[in-house]
């Protein structure tokens, strides 16, 4: 099935309220709806469709429209479809109808453009702050095109704090984080517990979020993102830097050199490599097995080595531009990638079994952290976590990008949707990311790295990319714009949909498997700004602002 036979379902049902379509190829499909449309479309989209919801944005569009613009993202996985229902919306201020009841997936996304954007969803189930700070004003949104990137609201208020739900009765109120032992950045989960058992939590994150897509479409140009872009996650970096340069190349239709799109693929299996193998040494630590931490982290040390030998660095590959690539693998490195992979490949078969024998490690993950298929539908759950339930799907195969098209490799499922199920899903890509490097390798083109680019880029196109990395899909939605930088950059990580999941993993479990529950989804926060201080003599605590970090670090001193 293609783009056209999935706009022919839609418009059979919905014509008279579709304004405008655009296929730009047989895997993108465009439609721009009625405002009052958008709810039942989505609906029939999610449900009857089958489709799964992948984010939704919004966009202050009043410079070139005097409207703003609400879209929500579908993949249609079976057809290799993604597709974009968008509206505009005009009134102050601007009001859409939310989806959030009948696509929970939604409800995230919902939140984020009404803080961020001031567009509000209507009838939202639990229309609660998500993104700005405690003590950002309620009528401020950064977003907006006339706020300025640098600018600090006069009447944020340091001291506010976040006012959160009332627990259950019966249950007390146990915190895991923000900072937490087996948490390497901030996050707070307010556990809700009843003797020994999670009855549920509240979520409060975003606590270091860096306005990334900000600079995108304000100080960045389209050359300088992608170097930003793969600082979004610590780990996941080079799927975010050619998520973007492939989300512009699809709305600029340019076309990327073969030898180009081979590189890339080879970088992000690289990447998918260090990343399982990071992961599965840590959960083996949180579960108190160090000895095979230990291991995955000597057979992992080799692939960041031979990164830098490629890149220049052992994880920011800076490989994007757009149109290409700027690292090339010359005929030496390829020979040592091969032997580097032939002892990988030994040695993890080793991990493997060991892990796959283990019943200390399966009394402590069995059944615990279920997240089952219809948890994976509605809350929109990607990559081993939908896997790891029995739901085959893979951007890679999917919705085919780089090399992967040209590529034969198995997607890893698994069917008991706890944490066992994700460390082997996790284990066993491990060989398939290998197969697919060393078929690159043997069918390496010969060419160019990049594409010539004449002209400027043009202005009001729409890209959409998906990309999966190790934790799941990382989608990118992109509106080419004016000044060389896009008008709109909006970037969904996998974690900000896996953990969307974990209230109800955790719901009903022993608190004592939260802390692997979190673990299994193999989350990504981002690098903490904020810390408290506690006086032992006396008891007293307090918050250091930004000012005071600064002043600390460049050796300013602190008046008591």
């Amino acid at each position: 099935m293609s783009a056209h036979v999935v706009l022919k379902q839609i418009a059979d049902h919905f014509t008279p309220v579709i304004q405008r379509t655009d296929v730009p190829d047989e895997g993108r499909l465009f439609l721009y709806v009625e405002p009052q449309a958008l709810r039942e479309m989505c609906r029939y989209i999610f449900r009857d469709l089958d489709a799964r919801y992948v984010v939704g944005i919004g966009l202050d569009d009043r410079p070139v429209s005097g409207k703003f613009l609400v879209a929500h993202d579908f993949a249609f996985d079976k057809e290799h479809v993604l597709c974009s229902i968008m509206t505009y919306l005009t009134g102050t201020p601007p009001r859409v109808d939310s989806i959030s009841d009948l696509v929970p997936a939604a409800n995230w996304s919902e939140r984020e453009f009404r803080d961020l954007v001031g567009i509000e969803p209507v009838g939202h189930p639990y229309p609660k702050r998500l993104i700005l700070p405690d003590g950002w004003p309620d009528d401020v949104h950064p977003l907006r095109r006339d706020y300025p990137w640098d600018a600090v609201p006069p009447d944020y208020d340091e001291n506010r704090t976040f006012d959160f739900d009332n627990p259950p009765d019966g249950c007390v109120v146990v915190p895991f984080g923000p900072f937490h032992p087996t948490l390497d950045e901030p996050a707070h989960f307010r556990l809700y517990v009843d003797g020994e058992v999670v009855r549920g939590c509240e979520y409060r994150g975003f606590m270091v979020h860096r306005a990334i897509e900000k600079l995108g479409d304000s100080v960045l140009t389209y050359n300088e993102i992608p170097m930003a872009a793969e600082r979004i996650c610590g780990i996941c970096g080079c799927v975010h830097n050619v998520a973007y340069a492939q989300a512009v190349e699809q709305a600029a239709a340019l076309t990327v050199p073969p030898r180009a799109r081979y590189i890339r693929t080879i970088m992000l299996e690289i990447e998918r490599l260090h990343s399982h193998l990071l992961w599965v040494g840590l959960g083996c630590h949180v579960l108190g097995f160090d000895t095979l931490f230990m291991q995955s982290f000597r057979i992992r040390e080799p692939i960041m080595w031979i990164a830098e030998k490629i890149s220049g660095n052992r994880k920011t590959y800076a490989l994007c531009v757009i149109g290409g690539v700027r690292w090339n693998i010359t005929p030496a490195l390829r020979t040592e990638l091969m032997g580097v992979l032939a002892t990988l490949e030994k040695e993890w078969r080793a991990v493997a079994d060991a892990v796959a024998g283990d019943r200390n490690i399966q009394k402590r993950t069995r059944g615990v952290g279920v997240a089952d298929a219809t948890l994976v539908k509605e809350a929109g759950l990607i990559g081993p976590m939908a896997r790891a339930a029995g739901v085959n799907i893979d951007a890679r195969r999917d919705h085919p990008y780089a090399a992967y098209g040209d590529v034969e490799f198995s997607v890893i499922t698994q069917r008991g949707g706890d944490v066992w199920a994700r460390l082997l899903v996790r284990t066993l890509e491990v060989f398939e990311s290998i197969r697919i490097i060393r078929q690159c390798l043997d069918h390496l083109p010969e060419g160019p790295l990049q594409a010539p680019i004449q002209d400027e880029l043009p202005v009001g196109r729409v890209g959409l990319s998906s990309v999966e990395a190790p934790r799941g899909e990382s989608h990118h939605f992109v509106i080419t714009g004016e000044n060389n930088r896009p008008r709109r950059w909006r970037v969904r990580a996998p974690t900000y949909q896996n953990l969307q999941g974990v209230p109800a993993m955790i719901k009903d479990q022993q608190i004592a498997d939260m802390t692997i529950s979190l673990a299994s989804i193999d989350p990504c926060f981002s690098c903490t700004d904020r810390m408290e201080i506690v006086d032992l003599r006396s008891g007293a605590h307090r918050v250091y602002s930004q000012e005071e970090l600064l002043e600390l670090a460049r050796g300013g001193t602190r008046t008591p």
